[in-house]
């Protein structure tokens, strides 16, 4: 049996999370450099604080970005929560939620592969994180309405979707 071979091993001329933590160290944000392969970064949304992780997964190589927030889902109200994530998903160009099952929390994951040594950009890191704490205010609520209001998931998504036009 023979192993196939995508990937070449290839010279990066630095660390894809360097670039991310100078752009942290630019925009003021709170973060820490965890291990050489992961940093967190904490930020402030209008709904709730975001914890995001940016991790270098070297096997694929690729810069994933997962943000959570404080939101922890009981036995009872999982599946309508997981129906709630697949609606969501759907409405998504870019990136996806799961529920994250050892910790029972919702959480915005994406990535950026970057095969042949490309380096990220600081345009690309900063996207990666609008695009991950964008997703989480748009629709923070939705997942709230589910949780505290007891709102089928159909119901929440329609109500956070809701959009007015004009003025009264």
């Amino acid at each position: 049996m023979t192993q196939l071979s995508f990937i070449e091993d290839s010279d990066r001329p630095e660390h894809p999370l360097d670039v991310v933590e100078r752009l942290a160290s630019l925009r003021d944000w709170i973060f820490d450099r965890i291990e050489t392969d992961e940093m967190s970064v904490s930020v402030s949304g209008r709904w709730a604080e975001y914890h995001v992780a940016f991790t270098w997964i070297e096997e694929v190589e690729s810069l994933h970005v997962a943000a959570a927030f404080d939101l922890k889902v009981p036995e009872r109200r999982r599946a309508e929560m997981l129906r709630l994530v697949a609606l969501v998903n759907e409405q998504l160009w870019i990136g996806h939620f799961d529920l994250w099952s050892s910790d029972s929390v919702v959480m915005f994951r994406h990535s950026l592969l970057l095969t042949d040594g490309i380096a990220p950009t600081q345009g690309q890191c900063a996207m990666m994180m609008k695009t991950s704490t964008d997703a989480c205010e748009r629709y923070y609520q939705a997942f709230q309405f589910v949780l505290w209001a007891g709102k089928d998931a159909r119901e929440a998504l329609d109500a956070v979707l809701f959009e007015t036009e004009g003025e009264a």
